[in-house]
């Protein structure tokens, strides 16, 4: 087996990933109700998909002669973004009071503080 044999089976098993992994991104999407834990399906499974359908472009371009570096730049744009968008759609949906509320921070004031509680 050659080099670009192997790039080609790699190609085709990451699109194989890649697309089970978006499929199940979308069910979830489709299937959830709350707001919350529809954010789960398209920012964890979507992204893993996504980055699964990139790495076959790279090796498919590798295994064609004509190496190109741009998949990683979305992959790294990709990677960045979900968790702050997903950040973003949980704070939404919290302010909204459309899913269940976080439980109250402690009464001591050092809950998301550096400072160490009085009795101690």
């Amino acid at each position: 087996m050659t080099l670009s044999m192997l790039a080609t089976l790699g190609a085709a098993l990451s699109l194989l990933i890649g697309s089970g992994f978006v499929i199940v991104g979308v069910i979830g999407l489709l299937k959830f109700n709350d707001p919350m834990t529809r954010l789960h399906a398209p920012t964890k499974v979507g992204t893993l998909g996504i980055g699964m359908l990139l790495l076959a472009s790279i090796l498919n371009a590798m295994a064609a002669g004509d190496p190109s570096m741009h998949e990683l730049l979305i992959m790294a744009f990709l990677f960045v973004t979900a968790p702050v968008s997903a950040n973003f759609i949980a704070k939404v949906s919290i302010h909204k009071r459309t899913c269940e509320a976080p439980p109250k921070p402690l009464k001591d004031g050092t809950w998301s503080t550096l400072d160490a509680p009085k009795d101690e």
